[in-house]
């Protein structure tokens, strides 16, 4: 907590002690009145005129705190410089200003805190505070507070009687107020039975302890620079400095050690008659100094050695460190206390899906007998159908016995059928290992074909490699071309002759490829025509085979001039007719079909030389 933070709490009193409306803005007539006191007690040049620039945009109504606090920044706390002014008098101004508005305590009272006491509580509750406003002191700071002065009177805190003040709710969640933590010292729960001045001495160490940041006071002997001599002198310790007066007024300074890293104490051995010595050496001097006992030696060595560590952390005061890791260990109680809410929240969500799961348990236990009484149920109902079944079974199996015997007359004709049926397998399975041959020769085929190509593939990529030999010889031809014009000229010549040359054979390959266009025309043309020529021998071999027929035994051959009449065409259940038509018809087929075969056999020879250019053109 910086020195700003601190004038700041004392200022914000200030200036709430203003606010008699209690709406958040002050006027600003009296604004510069506190501006003006402030200036004067933090030993600053005050500019009267800089309130009235800095909220000349603003109407002439009052001004929020927000809106005050850029000019306190700027116009006053920074030109506050540390050490050019006193604390205690910006605390004691902004305690005269709030103390007539929220201070109100009953003169007569024998419990009632003298002015100054409350003014060092007031002091001492906004240095304990947390650095958010309003202001507030967490219970434990209270009660860190309390015993301070239980422990300067000499007297052990009961926390018993204040057990119920710091339960409150609100007390747990939002803290206490300063005029609540003086209503309750005023109550006297505390302080029953003890003596005002011991009290307002309490008070008072504490004040000094904590908000004058004096780590220990007292009465020590001292040895002399110069003379040598011992002499009794009143100590104050502080991480900086090491002072030491005639008297515990501390009015009359006797001298200030200042105190840093290259500072060590030791104690000393007694001598000189004096007992229970320590020596504090600087740099550049040793002080001797003797205390009453060994206690107050063990004391006041831990106390400066203290004193010296907090200079050399670079820490003004030990309280302030105090305080940090009071609230540290309070944000790690609390972070703790909310883990083990979320722990218990989760075991208690756990209890819950435990208990939520054995609801479901026992729902499908439920469901389960459930289930078994259904299954006994159709297990029952099975059992019925098992026996119905049954009977229907028997009664089919005496039918299907005599169906048996029926069947085995008809398997006696199936096994016939089965025996042309087993001859139909053996054909068709002499066929299928014709087609499996055939198969196979096809696949060896594609092999074949498959490792052409791959010698294709290999071809075409020494031709690749020819080719871009081709072209580097015509890189190479053609910078020989650059270098003599007149070959080039020759050159060009000869291309000419050669391009016409490939002209004439172009034009030569036109014409073979028109006429072997003629020729395909040609070849379906012939197909169509040995088509038509199939069909009528087919026709013709039919109505021969009506109109022919054999001489039978006794039978005279008719005459050529008799008439067609005369001609009786024999009857189909004539078995000598249906051989001979049989075998005649089948020898016209094999002919007509030797015919048509050799036709088409010339016709694709013809088709084959005419697409491969070698037929002669007619």
């Amino acid at each position: 907590m910086d020195l700003r933070s601190e004038l700041l709490k004392s200022i914000w009193y200030g200036f709430t002690a203003l606010d008699l409306e209690k709406s958040g803005k002050v006027s600003k007539s009296q604004l510069k009145v506190l501006s003006h006191n402030l200036c004067t007690v933090l030993s600053i040049p005050h500019d009267p005129v800089a309130l009235e620039e800095h909220f000349r945009d603003d109407d002439d109504g009052p001004v929020s705190s927000q809106g005050y606090m850029p000019y306190l920044n700027k116009y006053i706390l920074d030109k506050v410089v540390e050490g050019s002014f006193i604390k205690e008098s910006v605390d004691e101004l902004c305690w005269t200003l709030t103390a007539k508005k929220n201070y109100q305590t009953d003169k007569n009272s024998s419990t009632v805190l003298p002015e100054r006491d409350a003014f060092q509580l007031w002091c001492l509750f906004n240095f304990l505070s947390e650095d958010k406003y309003p202001l507030v002191m967490v219970p434990d700071e209270v009660e860190y507070l309390l015993k301070k002065v239980c422990m300067a009177m000499s007297i052990e805190f009961n926390c018993v009687e204040l057990e119920d003040f710091f339960s409150q709710d609100s007390v747990q969640q939002s803290g206490i107020t300063v005029w609540v933590f003086l209503e309750m010292m005023n109550s006297g729960k505390i302080t029953k039975g003890i003596e005002k001045s011991i009290i307002s001495m309490a008070i008072e160490e504490a004040y000094r302890e904590i908000v004058g940041d004096v780590l220990k006071e007292g009465y020590l002997w001292k040895k002399g620079q110069l003379r040598r001599n011992w002499k009794e002198r009143w100590f104050t310790l502080r991480p900086s400095s090491l002072c030491y007066y005639t008297g515990e007024d501390r009015k009359d300074c006797q001298g200030n050690i200042a105190l840093d890293g290259n500072c060590c104490v030791e104690v000393l051995q007694d001598r000189d008659g004096k007992r229970c010595m320590f020596c504090l050496k600087t740099l550049s001097k040793t002080y001797e100094m003797s205390a009453s006992d060994t206690r107050q030696r063990q004391e006041w060595t831990t106390a400066i050695q203290t004193a010296i560590r907090l200079h050399v952390e670079g820490k003004k005061s030990l309280h302030k460190d105090l305080k940090m890791k009071r609230r540290e260990q309070r944000e790690q109680r609390e972070r703790r206390r909310q883990s083990k809410e979320e722990e218990l929240q989760r075991l208690r969500a756990l209890q819950e899906e435990r208990e939520r799961k054995l609801v479901e348990l026992e729902l499908l236990k439920e469901a389960q007998k459930q289930a078994q009484a259904l299954l006994q149920q159709d297990e029952q109902r099975r059992r019925q159908q098992h026996e119905q079944l049954q009977q229907a079974l028997e009664v089919q199996l005496k039918e299907a016995e005599e169906a048996r015997v029926s069947m085995q007359a008809e398997m006696v004709l199936k096994e016939e059928e089965a025996e042309k049926q087993r001859k139909r397998i053996k054909e068709l399975e002499e066929m299928q290992k014709r087609l499996e041959e055939a198969l196979q020769q096809e696949i060896k085929a594609r092999l074949d074909e498959e490792a052409f190509r791959y010698a294709q593939a290999g071809l075409l990529a020494e031709e690749e490699d020819k080719m871009k030999a081709l072209m580097n010889l015509q890189e190479e031809q053609e910078e020989y071309i650059l270098k003599t014009q007149r070959e080039k000229q020759e050159l060009k010549q000869e291309m000419e002759v050669k391009s016409q040359a490939l002209e004439e054979a172009q034009r030569q390959l036109e014409e073979v490829r028109a006429n072997r266009h003629r020729v395909d025309q040609d070849v379906v043309a012939a197909q169509r025509k040995l088509r038509l020529a199939s069909t009528n021998v087919k026709h013709w071999n039919v109505q021969m085979n009506r109109l022919m027929r054999p001489i039978g035994p006794g039978e005279k051959r008719p005459s050529l001039g008799s008439s067609f009449s005369a001609f009786q065409i024999p009857t189909q259940r004539d078995p000598g007719l249906r051989l001979r038509k049989r075998s005649d018809s089948e020898g016209q087929d094999e002919e007509s079909k030797e015919n048509v075969d050799r036709a088409g056999c010339d016709l694709e020879k013809r088709h084959s030389h005419a697409s491969n250019g070698d037929m002669d053109i007619p």
